[in-house]
């Protein structure tokens, strides 16, 4: 039964902050703008035209021997192929990946391959991200009508330049990389036929060169690009069949790497101009509240101060170098008022959910099938329910926001690291009055993101836009750690509860209402085979400000339904994995996973005195990640997990050196995540302010053994950089109600620990 009583507390039923920003997803912002062609007709002009877009993209990346090949390559006399990404590096490794991708179509030498960030210009708006994401839309019969050309013009529109949702390898790399590849390579073979007076047929291609065996002639691409670059390239080339691939599904090790290693790579926060300035802010300690008042001249009179800006719910000190910036901040002692959000804590929080589930007229969204009320009404059956509640959670970047700005003669230009940069510019240029045209952004490396740097929730553009314009020289705003941690957007604090029926040692019916401000559904699929199942959304927003956190809702839903898995096993008496496999399909992909990570575990065989096994499997991003943890406790009753697998079935796997880093380093995240981190509110403001209070999970407590698989079922690609996350804390939840015979519903451990 549940075991969460909620307090009676007086909160509204949905807080709402003062200038909340509205969050946008990928496929809405898609719908919005396919919606705005449709009914506009030509009102974006000719600019946005796919060969208008072209001739500018060529502008940017061509020339000095460069010959280029749509905004995606070129190459130059030398050989040299240069892949532009429309996709922020930030340490997920999609960068070499789609370069892999790419060069192998192509039959280029990977060691003349380079892989840049493409310009934040309209020019290079994704749209293979848009094509990606119309099939889980409109179906694949309808997004299938929809031209390249008008695909095209809506990623332009919107703008479309997003690095999130697991989307760079399945569908840029897949849509875009592959593809032009393979038509440039066909073009190059054209060009060499007519150029040798050979049917196309006799060429062959491999490292960069086009040869003629019969004749023993060849042509290196360089001096093939001039002439193939003025062939129309096809929308719908010959790909590679898996035996012809020589990069694909090969360790390559990543570009990005000797850089970071040297320290020669240049973040945001190391971004230097000449007579730059720095500043710090102060942000209002709870979100929706205001600056009331401020004395500057304690600030003033610190050396080194220059300025002190003032914005409605902020204070921003500008100085020589960042400490006497911060120096000038910390002597200042403005005045907030609260918003009217006193009243919000996390207990409340929590309340306010339970309340909403209970008194709600009908949910926000549903899925499922079936009908589960008669399910749970008929005779014989066994009624198991349980509630379950995970707390709001912070990004914990490894670099905290840093943003530099430049205002001179009408025209601003940015430096840092966004996830996406095109709408970084439709929102500095809104914020400081300007046309898109004249906000210039350069993007760069990010020190980690995991959803926080998605422009429409990030206010240090904002600020930036607002600050650059005060002052005459460039300007670097930088966040403390304590503001990155108090003012985040954060994974939504969530709840719910879940209720299913048992016959015969069989699952009859499930249903789950959840509380959180986004809805899962159409994102996060169920994956068990039952007569009826039913997943309610009942949205609610506090004061905060929440957001995509890695792996999104995967998260929340995973944890809630594989705990439950475990919870409805137990009350079926049997075993957890078998418990799961029996609801599988029988030979589909999720079983064989199943099969697979219990395998590598030795599930069922003997386990060492005082260590306990827990399983757990998610879909998420067209990708199957099943895993195993095992736990002990140490001295102090604490947690430690002594191993790890995890089996991951994405479809192909297009550098399995990478993929391996990336699921091992989304299972450690997941279990950090379900360890230790909480951020919690009290009086509307949020508690912890730095890792001493928000703790992420150490080395030493991290698993010594992390093991990988991955079983390459020849299915469409899925992502990688997130669902490694999703099944870690079920499978540790798992595993300590094995181990302790006490069931953990409320995250994080620790704290249910210390309770």
């Amino acid at each position: 039964m549940a075991d969460n009583p909620t307090p009676d507390v007086d909160l509204p039923e949905t807080e709402t902050p003062a200038a909340k920003p509205k969050r946008k997803g990928i496929k809405r912002r898609i719908f919005l703008a396919g919606s705005a062609l449709v009914v506009g007709g030509g009102i974006f002009g000719v600019w946005w035209t796919d060969s208008s877009a072209r001739a500018r993209a060529n502008s940017l990346i061509g020339g000095k021997g460069q010959q280029p090949f749509g905004s995606i390559m070129t190459i130059g006399e030398d050989d040299t192929v240069t892949v532009y990404s429309p996709h922020i590096d930030f340490g997920q490794g999609s960068h070499t990946a789609l370069g892999q991708m790419l060069a192998d179509e192509l039959d280029a030498d990977w060691d003349k391959v380079r892989i840049e960030q493409a310009p934040a210009d309209m020019s290079f708006a994704n749209a293979a991200l848009a094509k990606g994401f119309l099939p889980s839309m409109t179906g694949d019969f309808v997004a299938g009508l929809i031209p390249d050309a008008v695909i095209g013009m809506m990623a332009r529109s919107m703008p479309l330049m997003i690095t999130g949702g697991s989307s760079a390898i399945r569908f840029t790399g897949e849509v875009a990389m592959r593809r032009t590849g393979a038509a440039v390579r066909a073009v190059l073979l054209a060009e060499a036929a007519d150029r040798l007076g050979v049917p196309e047929s006799e060429l062959t291609t491999a490292k960069s060169v086009v040869t003629h065996a019969a004749s023993g002639k060849s042509l290196r691409y360089g001096e093939l690009a001039a002439g193939a670059a003025e062939r129309s390239l096809s929308s719908d080339p010959v790909l590679k069949t898996p035996d012809q691939w020589t990069l694909i599904g090969k360790d390559v090790f990543r570009r990005d790497i000797p850089a970071k290693v040297d320290g020669s790579a240049v973040y945001g926060i190391d971004f230097t101009l000449p007579d730059m300035r720095v500043a710090t802010i102060a942000m209002a300690p709870v979100r929706g509240g205001t600056l009331q008042s401020v004395d500057e001249a304690p600030a003033m009179a610190v050396k080194g101060v220059e300025k002190v800006v003032k914005l409605p719910d902020a204070v921003i000190v500008v100085g020589k170098g960042y400490w006497q910036a911060k120096k000038g901040l910390d002597a200042l002692a403005p005045q907030w008022s609260d918003g009217g959000h006193a009243a919000v804590s996390t207990p409340a929080i929590y309340a306010a959910q339970a309340k909403l589930r209970q008194t709600a007229e009908k949910p926000d969204n549903t899925g499922g099938e079936g009908d589960v009320d008669a399910a749970f009404g008929a005779g014989g059956v066994k009624l198991v329910e349980a509630e379950y509640r995970v707390p709001f959670l912070h990004h914990a970047m490894m670099e905290p926001f840093a943003l530099t700005g430049h205002f001179k003669d009408g025209k601003l230009k940015l430096w840092g690291g966004m996830q996406d940069p095109l709408s970084t510019r439709v929102k500095a240029a809104k914020a400081a009055g300007l046309e898109v045209d004249a906000v210039e952004f350069s993007p760069m490396i990010m020190g980690g993101g995991f959803g926080r740097r998605f422009p429409d929730l990030v206010e240090i553009i904002d600020q930036v836009a607002l600050l650059a314009k005060q002052v005459p020289y460039p300007v670097k705003l930088i966040w403390s750690r304590e503001q990155e941690v108090t003012h985040g957007t954060y994974r939504p604090q969530s709840s719910a509860l879940l209720k299913a029926s048992l016959r015969d040692g069989a699952i009859t019916a499930m249903q789950m209402d959840y509380v959180q401000s986004g809805s899962a559904e159409g994102e996060v699929p169920f994956i068990y085979n039952l007569p009826a199942t039913s997943r309610r959304h009942y949205a609610y927003q506090s004061n905060q400000i929440d957001g995509p956190w890695r792996s999104v809702n995967a998260t929340q839903i995973g944890f809630y339904t594989e705990s439950f898995m475990d919870e409805l096993a137990a009350a079926a008496g049997a075993d957890p994995y078998q418990f799961r496999r029996k609801h599988l399909a029988d030979g589909g992909r999720h079983q064989k996973v199943l099969d697979e990570v219990a395998k590598r575990a030795g599930w069922g065989s003997p386990l060492p005195a005082g260590v306990g096994r827990g399983i757990a499997i998610v879909e998420s991003f067209d990708t199957i990640v099943g895993e195993v943890v095992e736990v002990t406790l140490k001295d102090d009753g604490t947690p430690k997990v002594v191993r790890a697998f995890a089996v991951v079935d994405c479809g192909t796997t297009i550098n399995p050196l990478n993929a391996e880093a990336q699921i091992a380093g989304g299972l450690i995240m997941g279990l950090s995540s379900a360890m230790g981190e909480a951020v919690t509110l009290d009086k509307g403001a949020v508690v912890q302010s730095n890792f001493g209070d928000y703790p992420i999970l150490k080395l030493a407590d991290a698993p010594p053994q992390v093991d990988v698989h991955f079983i390459d079922s020849g299915a469409k690609t899925g992502g990688i950089g997130e669902p490694g996350l999703p099944p870690a804390s079920p499978a540790l939840a798992n595993a300590l109600a094995s181990l302790t015979g006490k069931r953990i519903r409320n995250l994080p451990v620790l704290a249910q620990a210390k309770a």
